[in-house]
């Protein structure tokens, strides 16, 4: 039986408290504390304490998303940088296992580790965070996933743009707009993509946002790999930058000079980055759209569906088509 029939009939209303329990001590391992969810949606997140003092995280994956080889590959993408002493959180090891089964929801236990937010203005910290991520990829380029998604426009434009187009939770007097601004975006994206299949494709963490990078006074530590993928290297750069087009090319030079320590970086890469905002922009709507169903959506993105956030969709897609023809970032001189 295959793992996404296996799980095919699982659903988030099952995953009670008793059953949270009952799982994690299926491991060993019995909580002395109650569960305090955190804030994940596509999977489900809970911390809780053992009797020695010690935090954990379970993390229950969302039935019928993984095949069990995926998150897998994951786990010992994350366990190979954690060997080489880059800061990432690594899956617990119990029993020899990093992915466990209870009533067919996989989960996966992992040791707590806290951190403030990553503050992207400091120069000094984004230097930082360049020179590990270069060490992640150079870790990454040694092979290739297998088994996890591919990064391509299949996967993360045309099927999404598919279900946009079809989604009736647009207003049907913003439909025509909306799916004719989309379907510019998406072909505008598509064009600058055309060498995409030329750039090296290495194991990424895929969603290196600032929001998973977190911050000690030993320094940071990347958290959820859920979407590590073989993609290009601008993927986990690319969301460092914020700010008008000097700051962005200050950021990216910082970013460089730590990251070229260990790995180099393709500049032409960086034609890349306004494409891949517009493939998160579709992503993301897309995600909502397809999670609506799921209560935790509605509870927590009530302003999903709305008339107004697809008035402001639309208006966030014209400002992406304007920036997808401007000049593309260069790198100063000394790169």
């Amino acid at each position: 039986m295959s793992d996404h029939l296996h799980q095919r009939n699982k659903d988030y209303a099952l995953l009670t408290p008793d059953l949270i329990l009952d799982a994690i001590e299926s491991t060993g391992i019995y909580p002395t504390s109650g569960l305090l969810a955190l804030n994940s949606y596509e999977n489900r997140v809970y911390q809780f304490n053992v009797d020695d003092g010690t935090k954990f995280v379970v993390k229950f994956y969302r039935p019928g998303r993984w095949l069990s080889a995926q998150i897998l590959e994951e786990h010992q993408f994350t366990i190979e940088l954690a060997q080489q002493e880059i800061p990432v959180v690594p899956p617990a090891t119990i029993n020899g296992d990093t992915l466990h089964i209870y009533h067919g929801f996989y989960f996966t236990l992992f040791p707590c580790q806290g951190g403030r937010q990553f503050e992207v203005d400091n120069l000094d910290h984004l230097e930082w965070v360049g020179r590990f991520i270069g060490r992640i990829h150079q870790v990454g380029s040694a092979q290739s996933f297998k088994h996890r998604f591919e990064f391509n426009l299949e996967n993360y434009l045309y099927q999404p743009q598919q279900l946009l187009n079809q989604y009736d939770g647009v207003p049907s007097y913003l439909r025509n707009t909306f799916n004719s601004d989309l379907n510019m975006l998406i072909d505008f994206a598509t064009e600058q993509f055309s060498d995409f299949d030329q750039l090296p494709q290495i194991r990424i963490h895929g969603d290196c946002h600032p929001g998973n990078i977190l911050w000690t006074d030993k320094g940071p530590h990347f958290v959820d790999l859920d979407d590590s993928v073989n993609g290009p290297a601008i993927q986990d750069l690319w969301m460092m930058l914020n700010g008008d087009r000097n700051n962005q090319l200050l950021q990216i030079d910082v970013l460089l000079e730590g990251y070229q320590e260990f790995y180099d970086f393709n500049p032409k890469q960086l034609a890349l980055i306004e494409p891949l905002r517009a493939l998160r922009m579709v992503n993301y709507m897309n995600w909502l759209a397809k999670r609506w169903q799921d209560p935790a959506f509605p509870r927590n993105f009530p302003w999903f569906n709305t008339d107004r956030y697809w008035e402001e969709q639309i208006l966030a897609i014209k400002e992406q088509i304007f920036a997808l023809q401007q000049p593309a970032l260069c790198l100063p001189s000394h790169f």
